[in-house]
This record gives structure tokens, sequence and C-alpha cells, in this order.
């Protein structure tokens, strides 16, 4: 009798046996990339081309910065450069410059991300801060004048071309002095005037208010809020930092608003005015320097919405939101150390018990 055939059974995977699903890095940087573009026409079409300008600057200096580490390192280029990580945080940092910042901001403000803020903790996966606020608030800091020239709106103002803007960028104020093309922003004006003593009646009726904040403004904050929107549906993003940075500026506002509507601004001026929408669902949400717990990631989001009122009305400074960003980045291990969920058998307050002896 010839001997039965052997059977050869296939080895046991390992769990889980359901396949996980997971971006790639350079798939969510573009998912994130592409969700910022209708804010990036929005602003491009109320302030001119100096916004693209921006945009390429700081993604040049960020890409060089990057190699630059990689080479001191002594890591390949190669994977870092082209997982869209430094792109991004460029993108992000231009967003918040005024179009017709000179050229070295973005050169400064890259060196911080990239150098201080990125490589000496280790690279990507390892800063404790959000690379673009570090770069953001070193610029905002040191050069506050160069940040505060920003443009008027299209409709105030015609805005330089592109020929006239490179001439700006590069070659330094326009010949007229930045009085003749710059403007304060809104929450610039609501701030210098309401310490003055004017009523919110009075300081809305400028011309650089609408309807819901800024003029101009709240359109561009509209495209950001439809890109993050889009991020959450797509899984992109968790919903609740943007959720509670939201949520926490319309409850802590809301109240002050109903008592003296005069002096404290509407919730939605606040989500309307300035880079505060791009902030929620761009920046807030960085997974490396942010929260992983879901209750501490509610925590940071509500840090940052508190932070970012207490400057916007107490502070030196127009708005908080980069502030309120790093603050809650260095709290960020804390929050997750006592929000994370309980482990299975663990009594509150103590570590789980092993099996008796």
């Amino acid at each position: 009798m010839p001997p039965a055939p052997t059977r050869h059974f296939p080895e046991p995977a390992a769990a889980p046996h359901l396949p996980v699903r997971t971006r790639s890095v350079t798939g969510v940087m573009a998912l994130v990339l592409l969700a910022l573009v209708p804010g990036i026409i929005a602003k491009t079409v109320v302030f001119g081309p100096g916004t693209l300008v921006q945009i390429a600057l700081a993604v040049a200096f960020a890409l060089a910065f990057e190699a630059a580490m990689l080479r001191l390192r002594d890591r390949p280029l190669a994977p870092a450069i082209g997982d869209l990580s430094a792109p991004t945080a460029a993108v992000l940092f231009a967003l918040c410059l005024p179009p017709l910042a000179p050229w070295w901001i973005a050169a400064v403000g890259m060196a911080a991300a990239m150098v201080f803020a990125k490589h000496l903790y280790g690279g990507l996966g390892h800063n404790l801060f959000n690379p673009a606020m570090v770069g953001y608030a070193v610029v905002l800091v040191g050069f506050p004048l160069e940040l505060s020239q920003w443009l008027p709106p299209e409709g105030f103002a015609t805005a330089p071309g592109l020929g006239e803007t490179l001439s700006i960028v590069f070659g330094g104020a326009p010949s007229g002095g930045w009085d003749a093309v710059t403007a304060a922003t809104p929450l610039e004006v609501l701030r210098e005037q309401v310490r003055e003593g004017a009523t919110l009646s009075e300081v809305r009726s400028e011309a650089v208010f609408g309807a819901l904040g800024g003029r101009g403004w709240a359109w561009v904050g509209a495209m950001y809020l439809v890109g993050g929107i889009a991020l959450i549906a797509l899984r992109v993003i968790p919903w609740q930092v943007p959720v509670a940075v939201i949520g926490g500026v319309v409850l802590l506002s809301t109240p002050m608003w109903l008592l003296e509507a005069d002096v404290h601004p509407a919730p939605l001026q606040h989500l309307f005015m300035g880079g505060f929408l791009l902030a929620a669902f761009f920046i807030a949400t960085e997974p490396v320097s942010g929260c992983t717990t879901p209750r501490g990631r509610l925590l940071f989001g509500l840090g940052v919405a508190v932070v970012t009122l207490a400057v916007r009305r107490w502070g030196a400074y127009p708005d908080g939101i980069a502030f309120g960003v790093l603050l809650m980045n260095a709290l960020a291990p804390w929050i997750d150390r006592y929000s994370r969920p309980r482990i299975h058998g663990e009594a509150r307050g103590r570590p789980p018990q092993g099996p008796p002896s």
C-alpha cells in the first residue's frame, strides 16, 4: 500500500487575523495638503499671489534644511525627503505669514522648524513640539513688525501683482512705504480699539469687518473648515481635537458675550478671525506632538482654546493660537499619562494586581 500523502498546513498567522489597514506617512501628508487646497485658493483670491510666493519659499527652505540635517546625521535622503512631512510643515507655516513678508522670514522660520523642532529631537516621529508652530512663534516674537504687514482684503485695494510681489518680498518695502499697501488685521484692529475704550459696535463699523468676522478672512476660514471636515470624514485626523478647540472657544466666549456684548466678541467672530480654523483642524491635530488618548485629545483641544482666548483678551499679540498649541504640546505627555483608559483589572489609583501567590 502506498504511503498516505503528507498534508501541509499553512503556518498560523499572528494575531490580529484581520488585515490592519493603515495609511503611510506619505499618504497622510498628501491628504492633508489636498485638504488645504481650498483654503490656499481662497487666501490667494483674497490677499493676492503673495500667498503662493510664501508657500514656495517655505517649501524650498524646508527641503534644503531637511536635506542638510539628514546629511549631518548620516541618514538617507530619499525616504525622508519623499514622505511630504517637510512640505506639509512648510505650507502650514507659510499660511500663517503675511503675503509680502520678506524672504528671510521663511528662511528663519524653516530653520527653527526643521533644525531645532524636528531633527534635534530625532527627526520625524520624535518631535516634542509642532515644527510649523515653533517656526511661526520664533519669527512672530523675533520680527513682529514684519509679521504685521498684512494686505487689505480684495475689494479695499488692488493687491500687488506677481512681479511687484516678488520685488517687495526680495527687495524690501515698496517705494511708497508699507502704509501704502498694508493694513491691520481685524484681530489687531479689535485689540487696539477695545484697549482705547471703543465698544465692539463701534469697532465692527470698520470696513475690515464682515458679517461673521474679518472681511475676506471669513471666506478663508470657511475653506479651512471644509478641508478639515473632509479630513475627519476620511479619518485622517481625530475628531476630538478640533471639536474641543472650537467647542471650547464657543463655550467660554458665549457667556461673556451674552453678559457684555459691547466688550467681548461673539463666538463666531472668534472662529472666523485670523487662522483659528486652520489651527483647529490642521495644526492642533498633529499626531506626534499631541495627545493620543481620546480624553487626552479633548483636554488638549480645550487647553488650546483657553490659551487662545486669554492671549486675544489680555496678551501682547493679537492671536494666541501658536502659543496655545506649543504650551499644550509641552503638557501632552502628562495629559496622556493621566487620561489613559484603565487596564482591565486595574483599580483606580493602583497598578493592576498580579495573580495570587
